[in-house]
């Protein structure tokens, strides 16, 4: 591995995204936006697809100690439990995807309250039309590499309802830059963690993650299906203690890898001792990723960085381009556009 054999099949660069992602935080983190309305909210809905989908995750993992209500929609149609306290919260780092503007038009015709990103297309020219509240965050390269831009800009914007901790912010940004220095393009050696476990990985990764960690590993899921095109498979480590484990008296071309918070509750802790026990008596090879020190926050955001690298890696020594998504593009070819409410 090379940056010349990177930059010979990585077409648009995006590794080169990837190298700013602790400068893109701090920015879009650091930019004024314009106020939003005074929303009196005691339910969010995250709705968005695919890289934009994962915001949604991401938010609701962050969210999940608090004192508000987080609902997730990967889809057409919004929940039925929604009231005059709830707020939707669209995003479509592309503009123009379809379910989202299937979800625009349930906001309208139900009068609830809502908030949508996007870096245009007519999920802004809906918006405008209607009067409906929007904010245009540029995209970068693609909805994937665009995440630290968006993320950040979201938590700025939706401070005054959502009051993030400034502390853990900043911490977040600057562990951003002290990852970055250990997996970026200009550091391509052993001490390189998103290159290793790139190289080790010549199988199916099953992902084992903590309840608190899952949205870093469906992004990371979702990263290598993207750029590395590969399949890969997840599963709440407490979960699969009671069903996936039990697939290990096969053998396969399954490789575990342990997605850890480095202070987990004791019980989580408990339990990957037991099947990291497990594993070796079986002759299992599997490897442990943990998170850096600090709030929940730092802690998803750094370990995506490392996973979303890392697919890049993969794709650069499976000698694939990362960027395109042939098989997605074909799906949204064949869409009717038809609106599935009517």
């Amino acid at each position: 591995m090379d940056i010349e054999t990177i930059k010979k099949f990585d077409s648009k660069r995006m590794f080169e995204v990837y190298d700013t992602w602790p400068k893109l935080a701090n920015t879009s983190f650091s930019k004024k936006y314009e106020d939003i309305n005074d929303f009196n909210v005691n339910h969010l809905v995250f709705a968005g697809m695919g890289g934009s989908g994962n915001l949604g995750d991401v938010f609701s993992s962050i969210l999940s100690k608090e004192n508000i209500r987080v609902s997730v929609v990967k889809g057409y149609h919004l929940p039925k439990n929604l009231d005059k306290n709830s707020l939707v919260i669209i995003t479509s780092i592309s503009g123009n995807t379809e379910e989202m503007l299937s979800i625009l038009k349930n906001v309208k015709k139900e009068g609830v309250q809502s908030i949508s990103f996007s870096s245009g297309g007519k999920i802004q020219e809906y918006c405008t039309k209607n009067n409906m509240t929007y904010r245009k965050i540029p995209m970068i390269n693609s909805p994937r590499a665009s995440f630290t831009s968006y993320f950040y800009a979201m938590i700025k914007i939706l401070n005054p309802i959502i009051q993030f901790n400034q502390s853990e912010i900043e911490e977040s940004i600057n562990e951003l830059q002290k990852t970055k220095e250990k997996i970026c393009s200009s550091n391509l050696d052993q001490e390189n963690y998103s290159l290793n476990l790139a190289q080790w990985m010549n199988g199916i990764p099953i992902l084992y993650y903590p309840w608190g960690l899952e949205s870093s590993a469906i992004r990371f899921k979702n990263s290598l299906q993207e750029n590395a095109k590969q399949h890969t498979i997840i599963e709440n480590i407490i979960e699969a203690c009671h069903n996936g484990i039990v697939s290990w008296m096969s053998s396969s071309k399954i490789q575990p890898i342990l997605i850890r918070g480095l202070d987990d509750p004791t019980k989580t802790k408990e339990r990957w001792e037991i099947i990291k026990e497990f594993f070796e008596q079986k002759n299992i090879k599997y490897k442990e990723i943990f998170s850096p020190e600090g709030s929940i926050l730092t802690k998803i955001v750094n370990l995506i960085y490392v996973f979303d690298y890392c697919s890049i890696y993969k794709a650069i020594l499976l000698e694939i381009d990362p960027s395109p998504i042939q098989p997605i593009d074909f799906i949204k070819s064949r869409l009717t556009g038809i609106d599935p409410n009517n």
